[in-house]
């Protein structure tokens, strides 16, 4: 999508909205967000209505490329000006002190505030026109709170128009999310006693941060601040999802057909043959083109009356930790399910 095909006019009507306290529902390269302006608390309220999310799980607010970051966070870092330089507009959060005049609803009540600036032309649009391109758009991702995310303007119509009475104002529609998985968070709030903290991997690696900043990122502590997408049990369709080791997956397919379960697979490498399935979606053996389309792929796989979803777990090296994270989450509550089978499964 190039600036040409942007729909200003759908533009302006969504920015009007964000100005009235509405919620609008916008694409960005990760997943689609569910905006309310990130300075009306009220607004922002309304997001965690809508999702069911706990009033105390930050969102994460978008600004603009030109948006002045001093207006939102306190005791910026160096470090953050770097990150900045080298990832925005991009798939990068970071974590800073919150200016006292940011509403703490955006933060969960935390004292610190996630901003990110978007890649997407749709949503770099958006935040130009809200304000006049001086606001913040509060925006977890356009669904049910722990449910998979939403990659189309389709999956955000799916997830709240089911009643015919959605709380979304307006839906910009800007095609297929590039990246397919939400943004890599970093906490630089704390600086000055931890370094660098990874709370939520994504696109963007660990790697790739700390070549930037000369120092190694650190792992999430007991202490770091509370972030999007970071509870055990996330981005998890209706269907119990169950992660199996490659080595593993012919003969638990077998196991659960013979027990009576009806099975949806994701794989990247599975041979053709086994026991029958309800639906089946063959991955990309690469982890940027897995990302892009795995949340689709269970969207997809929800919707095949199937009474496991079974993934073929993706490789482990660094490359792909953005997805085994989201994967493992959708898989944290299978525990359940497994109960009986001793062969191979993996959370």
């Amino acid at each position: 999508m190039t600036d040409a095909t942007i729909d200003m006019q759908a533009i302006k009507l969504a920015a009007r909205k964000l100005e009235a306290g509405q919620l609008v529902a916008f694409p960005t390269e990760t997943v689609y967000g569910l905006g309310a302006d990130a300075e009306n608390a009220a607004a922002v309220a309304s997001i965690y209505a809508a999702k069911g999310r706990p009033s105390n799980h930050p969102v994460i607010v978008h600004v603009a490329p030109e948006a002045d970051i001093g207006y939102w966070a306190d005791a910026i870092p160096p470090q953050a000006h770097a990150l900045i330089a080298a990832f925005w507009p991009g798939p990068l959060t970071l974590i800073l002190e919150r200016a006292a005049h940011i509403p703490a609803q955006v933060s969960g009540g935390q004292s610190s505030v996630g901003l990110r600036c978007p890649s997407h032309p749709v949503a770099q649009a958006l935040l130009r026109e809200f304000k006049g391109g001086k606001g913040g758009i509060a925006g977890p991702s356009a669904n049910k709170f722990g449910h998979v995310s939403p990659t189309t303007a389709q999956h955000v119509r799916d997830e709240f128009d089911t009643d015919g009475d959605s709380p979304i104002a307006c839906i910009l529609d800007g095609g297929q999310s590039e990246v397919g998985i939400e943004s890599t968070i970093i906490d630089l709030s704390r600086m000055a006693s931890h370094g660098p903290v990874l709370l939520r991997p994504g696109h963007i690696s660990a790697a790739q941060i700390g070549a930037v900043l000369g120092v190694a990122v650190q792992a999430a502590d007991a202490a770091a601040p509370r972030a999007s997408g970071t509870l055990e049990s996330h981005y998890a369709p209706r269907t119990p999802v169950l992660l199996v080791a490659p080595p593993q997956l012919a003969a638990t397919l077998l196991q659960l057909h013979q027990a009576g379960q009806s099975l949806a697979l994701i794989s990247y490498s599975a041979a053709a043959g086994g026991p029958p399935l309800a639906a089946q979606c063959t991955m990309a053996a690469a982890p940027q083109p897995y990302a892009h389309d795995l949340y689709a792929a269970l969207r997809n796989m929800d919707h095949a009356a199937a009474d496991l979803i079974v993934v073929e777990a993706p490789p482990s090296d660094p490359a792909w930790q953005g997805i085994n994270d989201r994967l493992r989450r959708a898989a944290h509550d299978s525990s359940a399910v497994l109960a009986g089978f001793k062969t191979g499964f993996k959370k």
